[in-house]
């Protein structure tokens, strides 16, 4: 079957001020996520795409607008499935406030049950997300052969979602994973199974170096943060 290469939207004005934009509108990339995706055609350059596939909102298809610069003739097609979650009545507020919601314990250890007040649940996002990639895999296939490879470019909490299904994780531990923006995800699928072979893969491990946590006690960036300084 097809492989799925999953990129995260670059860096965006929301990641840099701490607040969870989820599918407000008019939300783009700063300048460090401009240059994040111009970066990105020289990084895919040794890979044939078959197809381009964008989540609706503004910040994918400016990640995108690059890759598909360079290649003329690569199809995009947008997909609602892949969109960012809906948070809801959290959409637009800081997540600095919203540490201290109740449901943040929930969303960090117990995601399967979380559900956003006037959103979607995590469960719901998940199953959404995973079914167009199902779907995707399968036309990618039909099209192109079952050596094709696609880019998908979607959202943090959306990638993590798709690698836990990969991996065969519950839900409740997807918060043990983390993408940068901008970051290349590869999932090889099979008739067996799905192979992770990339993981948040930047081609810059300058942010492995010792730094103040973005993760204070272990909790996740929910949205998945802006990546390192």
């Amino acid at each position: 079957m097809a492989t799925l290469l999953l990129v995260r939207h670059g860096r965006s004005t929301a990641n840099t001020s701490g607040v969870l934009a989820g599918r407000l509108p008019g939300i783009a990339l700063d300048e460090r996520g401009h240059a994040q995706a111009a970066a990105l055609p020289d990084r895919l350059a040794g890979v044939p795409l078959a197809a381009a596939v964008s989540s609706p909102l503004q910040r994918c298809r400016e990640t995108l607008r690059p890759l598909l610069a360079a290649r003329p003739d690569l199809p995009l097609h947008t997909e609602e499935r892949i969109s960012e979650c809906d948070y809801g009545d959290w959409s637009g507020r800081k997540l600095a406030e919203l540490a201290d919601e109740p449901l943040m314990q929930v969303v960090q250890g117990h995601a399967s049950s979380a559900a956003f007040p006037g959103g979607e649940s995590m469960r719901a996002m998940q199953a959404r997300a995973v079914d167009a990639v199902r779907d995707w895999n399968a036309r990618v296939e039909a099209e192109h052969g079952e050596d094709a490879v696609y880019v998908m470019c979607s959202h943090g909490d959306i990638i993590k979602s798709i690698v836990a299904d990969a991996l065969g994780m519950h839900l409740d531990l997807f918060q043990r994973i983390h993408v940068d923006p901008c970051s290349v995800t590869a999932i090889r699928y099979t008739r067996m199974r799905p192979f992770l072979v990339r993981l948040g893969d930047t081609g810059d491990f300058a942010a492995l170096a010792p730094r103040e946590s973005a993760e204070p006690n272990g909790a996740a960036e929910v949205g998945g943060g802006a990546g390192a300084p």
